[in-house]
């Protein structure tokens, strides 16, 4: 039998794989330069980004600690004078309950009706399909606009909202300009500006559901609510969740709904954070005075946020079963 191809028996195996890895190893290329940069590369806009922000950031705390003004060139270091002029200010705590007032009604509202406006639109109906587009439109409207229109829409002359209370026995109703109904005109605008987003989020989880559960538990003769509450609701709750974070996130900082309709108005009926901010910084002109009032909103979010997405985490395991 011919021995071509076979290895010679009197060379050591060892010296053989030597031989034979020898002359591979030399062609491995280098590591192109690029691509060892691609990771630092891909990092590198989320890192300019927090660059950017953070330089304000520290630059905001910087001069909270001044006297800083646009009324003078010339400013000085102050220390905490700032921070413990507003802390003894009763009209910090009237804006800090008048901003924690907001966050709840608008939110609290918002999300009930997202949640119970997702659920009747959860159906393969032509009239779900064609609100679910009409819905949407609040959406695309900026809310300076949409207060624009509410207050055209209430207007006691011409408002088609005013001639609807006119003709229930409600005359001269004065939304923004009682102190009593104030914050009810800007949740309700708040409330027709932002649902829709509640209700995209929670509809599109609605419509990603597995069917197999709801199945079985029809099956087992389980009831509407029964199947809401031990299925729809624990598989949702990371999607009710992020909805309810970017909403209080954005709830507590709002300023353009209630600047546009009321100014913070009648008197300091509505004078929250945001607003108190912008009226130091821009009508008294006293940017060190202002920057507080931004900066102890920004740790209200911030701690917030932390437990929220804590809390989401959680829900977000439960939810896979892991």
């Amino acid at each position: 039998m011919s021995s071509i191809g076979r290895p010679d028996p009197s060379v050591p195996f060892a010296d053989l794989a030597n031989a034979s890895a020898t002359p591979n190893s030399d062609k491995i290329p280098p590591i192109p330069f690029m691509r060892k940069a691609r990771p630092y590369l891909i990092l590198a806009p989320a890192l300019l980004l927090t660059i950017g922000i953070l330089i304000p950031f520290f630059i905001s705390i910087y001069y909270s600690l001044t006297n800083y003004s646009f009324k003078y060139k010339d400013y000085s270091f102050v220390g905490l004078e700032n921070w413990t002029q507003m802390l003894t200010d009763p009209l910090f705590w009237h804006s800090v309950w008048v901003t924690l007032q907001y966050a709840f009604f608008s939110t609290g509202v918002e999300m009930l009706l997202g949640i119970g406006i997702a659920l009747m639109l959860n159906q393969d109906t032509r009239l779900s399909k064609a609100l679910r587009m009409v819905l949407i439109f609040p959406l695309m409207i900026a809310p300076v606009i949409a207060t624009l229109i509410w207050q055209l829409m209430t207007n006691n002359s011409v408002g088609v909202i005013a001639y609807a209370l006119r003709s229930i026995g409600i005359d001269n109703f004065l939304w923004g300009a009682d102190p009593k109904t104030a914050m009810f005109s800007v949740v309700l605008i708040d409330v027709w500006v932002n649902t829709p987003f509640v209700i995209v989020l929670v509809l599109a989880g609605l419509r990603s559901l597995p069917k197999a559960p709801f199945e079985s538990a029809m099956v087992d003769g389980g009831s509407a609510w029964f199947t809401f509450k031990t299925l729809t609701l624990p598989m949702i709750k990371p999607l009710l969740l992020i909805a309810l974070l970017f909403r209080i996130m954005i709830s507590l900082q709002e300023f353009s709904i209630i600047f546009a309709l009321t100014r913070g108005g009648p008197g300091d009926t509505l004078m929250s954070l945001p607003l108190t901010a912008y009226n130091e910084a821009f009508t008294y002109k006293e940017l060190g005075t202002a920057l507080p009032y931004m900066l102890i909103l920004w740790v209200f979010i911030y701690i917030l946020s932390y437990y929220l997405i804590r809390y989401w985490s959680r829900a977000q395991k439960n939810a896979s079963g892991s």
